[in-house]
């Protein structure tokens, strides 16, 4: 009865904030079939978790579970451009944005669970149905949350040409997707050398940064969400949270705490790791002198 309970009341959290998410990117939303734009996206959001639950509970398999979550991006922008049926270069650059990102990482991490055979962190979820159920749901507030500033742009009443300004948006995004694919393409080459096996990366990118992967994922959604602000009003300007979001989730919640943890615990008591630690910003790369 007591992990009912707990998982109740992740979802009455969930609820709560995707609520106040869908209230304020509806604001002067464009509608189809009399509904905002972006509520209609963020319904699709958890919609697809919740189907996709269904056969990962019963096969008890976390292997599509990122891929879903790739594909959900996919949807929502997709669905978003075509029912807001606008052809303004901001939101047809918004669109490629989020679909370049998603695509890129979608096959990377399809492709590592592929050859890892499963991912640990599911170990203990994947028996326990209400809390695997709110892992799925938690996916689809982190699509939603994630991607609203592009969604709440592309669905917006307001319409605004591409300024010279803009293009700092752009090339900040281009930017943090190319450290990102950098990082991640270093840190499988690495894994994929026997001669690396049981070892930490601290090279390439990795010797500037702990984390860069990281770094570049904050940096094109940042990117995303400064294209995004000339054309919010109102509580739209609430979804410029975004970027803020990615930053939680990856330094205090789901990423950074836990590599640390477990780094610590492989290799905390090694002298050079300890010294790469001590030289390696954990997240923001810093130049080696």
């Amino acid at each position: 009865m007591a992990k009912y309970m707990r998982a109740l009341k992740f979802l009455l959290v969930i609820a709560a904030v995707a609520v106040g998410l869908g209230y304020a990117g509806s604001s002067h939303s464009l509608a189809a079939f009399e509904w905002p734009i972006f509520a209609l996206c963020m319904g699709l959001a958890f919609a697809v978790q919740w189907l996709m639950f269904i056969p990962a509970y019963i096969w008890q398999t976390e292997r599509y579970f990122d891929l879903t979550g790739s594909l959900t991006y996919i949807g929502v922008t997709l669905l978003a451009v075509f029912l807001a049926a606008k052809d303004d270069m901001r939101s047809i650059v918004l669109t490629a944005m989020v679909l370049i990102w998603a695509l890129r990482l979608g096959s990377f991490l399809f492709t590592r669970i592929l050859q890892d055979g499963s991912d640990h962190r599911f170990d203990q979820i994947k028996p326990n149905a209400p809390r695997f159920f709110v892992v799925w749901t938690l996916q689809g507030l982190w699509v939603s949350f994630t991607a609203a500033a592009a969604l709440a742009a592309i669905s917006s009443e307001k319409v605004l040409e591409l300024q010279l300004w803009d293009g700092f948006a752009i090339a900040l995004w281009i930017f943090g997707f190319a450290f990102e694919a950098i990082s991640d393409r270093q840190k499988r080459l690495f894994r994929a050398d026997p001669a690396n096996k049981g070892r930490y990366i601290n090279t390439g990118l990795w010797a500037y940064s702990r984390h860069p992967n990281y770094f570049g994922e904050i940096c094109l959604w940042i990117g995303v969400a400064i294209l995004a602000v000339p054309v919010l009003q109102s509580w739209q300007y609430a979804t410029l949270l975004s970027p803020v979001f990615v930053i939680l989730l990856l330094t205090r919640i789901s990423g950074i705490p836990g590599l640390e943890a477990g780094a610590d615990k492989r290799w905390g008591e090694e002298e050079e790791y300890q010294a790469y630690k001590r030289n390696t910003p954990v997240l923001i790369p810093k130049l080696k002198n």
